[in-house]
């Protein structure tokens, strides 16, 4: 068979099964993202049906699927709001990076990985996934909730904080010198803060440059102008994905909402490709090695992450219920973990990784959504009933008081009533013998001579 005829059967195989899927979890209220990875588990290396024409293309996919994410991610806020965030909610940035990075370098150095792994496997544990969580606050009716803006101003802090640590793992993955990366790191900055000062002081002019009222030359303008930036900032030993997210920033008001439209159905069918492009370059027989780690790993984090949003929460002045529907939205990791992860799978510094990224992602991206659901109602009823339990010793404590101090007044009233019996009986004992001695006398007087 002709190898393009071969290349199209594989590829619209891929991406009619991905659409079934897609709908099997739309149908249950899940996130597809664990089912493309277990589509790609099945057909990648060690699968059940391996698939080798289409590979590259699905390589170029994935790639312009992390594109287009960070892209749409951009889109989602302004300039203003980034600075303002960074104002206000530094603090619950800092919290979050130590309560849920620490824990991913811990076990990479456990595991005896070294140092470059511990820095990667730090940020699969750090970074939320935010198309799940806004996907799963929609479902949840939580938009206009007033935790809400705690939670997205956590996800915006963990976003930027892409656009440092990103250029560092490049740097680190590539084995460039301290002075090169610490040159990475100093243009990955310089340019994030040139787009963001360029986004607060010119954005409008951007906006109407870019700006179309003909949909087809906004999307082609709009895709080819973040290509050609994520290609320009991988030239410059910056990440694409990060140039990608600055160039959304940049866009704001009608454009970035009209771009949103168009660009949406294209970032689902390219993000699907990335994730099953993952899953192709994990082999399934590595995953229970590591099985244990990464569930170890997930039930940690998830506290962490929990702790992480009820502090925050706090911190703004929610209730103790939003306090606990902030940390339970949080716990949810997807797409920005598994282009971490991508990352140091592609420079192979560790064969391990990926299976363990892999496994860690499933389960949280899983669990994260009944996480969102029931933590704040579990969390209620176990605060409830310890509470109960706290005043019921007290009250216990008092019943046992009130219990002595009655017994007390018994055994007191009973000595009472003795000691007052005995001295009536030993008053009446006297008066009778007095009584007696009286008339022995008056006997004794009539009878004397």
């Amino acid at each position: 068979m002709h190898s393009s005829a071969v290349f199209l059967i594989e590829f619209g195989a891929i991406i009619l099964g991905l659409g079934l899927l897609g709908r099997l979890a739309g149908r249950f209220r899940f996130s597809p993202i664990p089912l493309y990875l277990l589509a790609g588990l099945a057909f990648g290396k060690g699968g059940l049906l391996p698939l080798g024409a289409s590979e590259e293309f699905v390589a170029i996919g994935a790639e312009i699927g992390v594109i287009l994410l960070l892209l749409m991610l951009g889109l989602e806020y302004t300039a203003t709001d980034l600075v303002t965030n960074l104002k206000t909610q530094y603090p619950a940035g800092l919290v979050d990076a130590c309560l849920n990075a620490l824990p991913g370098a811990a076990m990479a150095l456990l595991l005896g990985w070294g140092p470059v792994a511990a820095v990667v496997l730090a940020g699969v544990t750090w970074i939320s996934s935010s198309g799940v969580i806004a996907k799963v606050m929609g479902d949840l009716g939580r938009l206009g909730n007033r935790e809400t803006p705690v939670i997205l101003s956590i996800l915006v802090l963990e976003d930027l904080a892409m656009a440092v640590y990103l250029p560092i793992i490049t740097a680190l993955l590539a084995g460039v010198s301290l002075a090169a990366g610490s040159l990475t790191l100093a243009i990955a900055l310089g340019v994030a803060g040139l787009v963001l000062f360029l986004a607060v002081r010119y954005g409008r002019l951007i906006s109407r440059f870019v700006s179309s009222d003909d949909p087809e030359k906004l999307l082609l303008v709009v895709l080819g102008l973040t290509l050609l930036v994520a290609g320009i900032a991988q030239q410059l030993q910056v990440s694409a994905a990060v140039g990608a997210f600055l160039v959304g920033i940049a866009l704001s008001g009608e454009v970035a909402e009209g771009a949103h439209n168009l660009l949406s159905p294209l970032r689902d069918l390219f993000a699907a490709v990335f994730f099953v492009f993952f899953g192709l370059h994990t082999d399934p027989a590595s995953i229970p090695p590591v099985l244990l780690p990464a569930l170890a790993l997930a039930v940690v984090t998830a506290g962490t992450k929990i702790a992480t949003g009820y502090w925050a929460a706090r911190r703004a002045g929610i209730s103790a219920k939003g306090r606990w529907r902030a940390g339970g939205t949080l716990v949810a990791r997807g797409e920005f973990s598994i282009v971490i992860a991508g990352l140091a799978v592609t420079a192979g510094i560790e064969p391990s990784l990926g299976p363990l990224a892999t496994a860690y992602v499933l389960i949280l991206v899983i669990a994260g959504p009944l996480a969102a659901r029931y933590t704040e109602p579990v969390a209620t009823r176990l605060t409830a009933r310890i509470g109960q339990r706290a005043a019921a010793v007290p009250q216990t404590a008092a019943a046992a008081g009130a219990q002595a101090d009655t017994q007390a007044d018994a055994q007191a009233s009973a000595q009472a009533v003795e000691q007052a019996t005995g001295q009536a009986g030993a008053q009446t004992g006297g008066q009778a013998d007095g009584r007696a001695d009286g008339q022995g006398e008056t006997v004794s007087e009539g009878v004397r001579p």
